[in-house]
């Protein structure tokens, strides 16, 4: 019997190593920095801790502190720290569940006589946090039948549910009947699938940054526990660098710019999850339309409305009903039947192509409509225009034949593209998901073909991407755009999907050359996603400072003195004649005033206008992030003005 085994590494290559050689011994022998920056190791595909035993002819990655699963899992191992820290602190409470998610963790917590966790709390569990981290407490893996796991749990109810399997936990699992548990002794166990570092040792880039209200399971019909939310990373130094994207993030956020610049207002009169748009914030709302309806009028789109609510039997033939009934409003009940608020378009445009007989020789046909949906999102999930419960889609929908599939796909992309840079991003990226081999509808053929007319899309565009396997809806594969903003963000934006499901439940048809009737294929294509999300997006983007074709006020004009507040108002008039936005603040202020007040605004250019000026036919030209410039002909600064606001398209 050979003292070595054979493991193979990610590039193909084998490696002996002795017998019973772990994770973490495999990890040395390729090198001690790799050995250093180990976090775990995948283990013929399954993520496995670094005590790991390895045996001959398994496939072996090594998993570092600096890749997206060994930040996971640091992440993972942070939140265990922390509920020990809570048990330990407070007496008598109880713990839920603690995933990692992005860029951190958070853990579900209900402390005795309901009480709640204060600023002051965190810092006392931050200082017992390092305390077990500078402990060393191994992460101990075990697995334990489930009446001995209710026995040990007995005093948290939250984990005999998830034991009993009553509730889903993101963090635990079962293999072979049995619960497992990570222990780090001699005070702490918790239910967990894992796995986890070597010890809290490899931990402490940590910082704990808020609390909030959770519902057990999402339900609000269960208790509110307490959610603490926290950030961990491998080093000191990527910590810092995400609390300071945190602060300027904080400082782009939309719902503050949007009530600093006046442009929309979420009134508790509403309700949640709904806006109200103020006159600027309206106006480049109105701008955005505008230019979307014409990129779709001179793309061949042909525009359509439909109303806001429909009967429950047109969403039982979409399938909404079937599939989507928790997202939509309750219905309304009428002398005619129950009538809902519509949670998308698609229905209703495929009621249009139905309202007819069609011919081969309108396709593809494309249909467009600014439609306005209604979607119940849980209180606890809404974010300002990010995630709220009323917003209007660019919603379009193509009809085309299998053989336009392709070209049709990729004209979409060109579009998407295209528009998305208008606006003023320029880095993208994009996942394709594919059939799910146990849910979808639809032949083989028309999968292969579709999903292979969105990778040829793709890789015309030169637009990288990751294939997401089996993630595709059960009606036909997809393609979403994500975009990187000005801070690096990432935002998920315009989506094509293909559909093979609802033209088959609305028994779509058009005539063929040879006279046959066939089905059509549907594309859906959300290009904003939705204006709202869109607009919160742009103003997070440009921090409040729109370029200047979107700015609500392009152009203010100041004039020094009462006196010259006659020739402000004819320099106005002349820029609004040529369809620029201007304005003036008369001169019942000091000057410096005005001035600061308009760079609070984020105005693209103030202009203003003294005794020379009036004299001569020139402005002193305030641009937005530049130097002033004295004595520029007006007529000079309207040219420029004219270049900024045209280069968008």
């Amino acid at each position: 019997m050979s003292d070595e085994i054979t493991i193979t590494l990610p590039d193909g290559s084998e490696r002996s190593v002795p017998a019973g050689t772990t994770v973490a011994g495999l990890a040395s022998s390729i090198g001690s920095r790799l050995a250093k920056a180990a976090v775990i190791g995948a283990v013929n595909g399954t993520e496995r801790d670094l005590v790991w035993p390895l045996e001959g002819g398994d496939e072996v990655s090594i998993i570092t502190e600096t890749d997206e699963r060994g930040l996971f899992t640091i992440r993972h191992s942070t939140a265990h720290v922390l509920a020990q820290a809570v048990l330990d602190l407070f007496p008598g409470a109880t713990f839920a569940i603690g995933p990692p998610i992005e860029n951190g963790f958070y853990y579900d917590f209900e402390l005795a006589d309901g009480g709640t966790f204060t600023p002051d709390d965190l810092e006392r569990l931050d200082k017992r946090m390092r305390e077990i981290i500078a402990e060393k407490q191994p992460f101990i893996r075990d697995e334990i039948p489930e009446d001995a796991a209710l026995e040990l749990f007995s005093g948290h109810k939250y984990k005999c549910e998830i034991i009993r399997g009553a509730a889903d936990d993101p963090t635990s699992a079962t293999e072979s009947g049995l619960v497992r548990t990570y222990e780090n002794p001699p005070r702490f166990i918790d239910l967990c699938r894992g796995p986890h570092v070597p010890d809290t040792g490899r931990l402490g880039h940590f910082k704990l940054m808020r609390v909030a209200g959770a519902y057990w399971r999402g339900d609000e019909r269960n208790p509110m526990l307490q959610r603490i939310y926290g950030t961990a990373w491998a080093s000191k130094k990527d910590l810092e660098a995400y609390l300071k994207r945190l602060e300027e993030a904080a400082e782009r956020d939309h719902r503050k710019l949007a009530t600093e610049l006046d442009l929309l207002s979420f009134p508790s009169e509403l309700g949640g999850g709904l806006a109200v748009w103020h006159p600027k914030g309206a106006l480049v709302r109105k701008l955005m339309e505008d230019y979307s309806r014409d990129r779709h009028e001179k793309g061949d789109y042909q525009f359509v409305v439909t109303p806001h609510l429909a009967n429950a039997n047109l969403f039982e033939t979409s399938g909404h009903l079937d599939f989507y009934k928790d997202g939509m409003y309750p219905p309304m009940e009428m002398d005619n039947g129950s009538y809902y608020p519509k949670p998308m378009n698609c229905p209703m445009h495929c009621l249009i192509f139905r309202s007819r007989q069609r011919s081969y020789r309108e396709l593809p046909l494309r249909l467009f409509e600014l439609g306005t949906v209604y979607r119940y999102e849980r209180a606890g999930t809404l974010h300002g225009l990010m995630r709220i419960r009323g917003f209007t889609q660019d919603d379009s929908h193509i009809y085309c034949t299998e053989e336009q599939l392709q070209d049709e796909i990729a004209s979409l992309l060109d579009f998407v593209m295209s528009v998305l840079r208008a606006f003023g991003f320029t880095e993208f990226t994009a996942n394709l998901s594919t059939k799910d081999p146990d849910k979808h509808v639809g032949s083989d053929e028309i999968w292969e073909k579709a999903t292979g007319a969105l990778k040829n899309a793709l890789e015309q565009y030169g637009l990288e991407y990751s294939v997401k396997e089996g993630d595709a809806a059960f009606y036909g594969p997809k393609i979403d755009i994500d975009i990187k903003d000005a801070i690096g963000r990432t935002w998920q934006l315009s989506t094509i999907q293909c559909d093979f499901n609802l033209p088959e439940r609305f028994e779509l048809e058009y005539v063929s050359d040879d006279g046959s009737r066939k089905r059509p294929i549907m594309l859906h294509r959300a290009l904003f996603g939705s204006i709202e999300r869109f607009f919160g997006v742009l103003l997070e983007h440009y921090a409040g400072a729109f370029p200047a074709w979107l700015a609500p006020v392009q152009v203010r004009i100041l004039p020094v003195r009462d006196d010259h507040d006659a020739h402000g108002r004819l320099l106005v008039a002349s820029l609004r004649a040529r369809g620029y936005r201007a304005d003036m603040v008369e001169a019942d202020e000091p000057l410096g005033g005005r001035i600061r007040k308009a760079k609070l605004e984020k105005l693209p250019y103030v202009l203003v206008i003294g005794d020379d000026d009036v004299a001569h036919a020139t402005v002193g030209v305030n641009p937005r992030g530049g130097e002033v410039e004295r004595n520029v002909a007006f007529e000079s600064f309207v040219e420029r003005l004219a270049a900024d606001v045209v280069g968008h398209s």
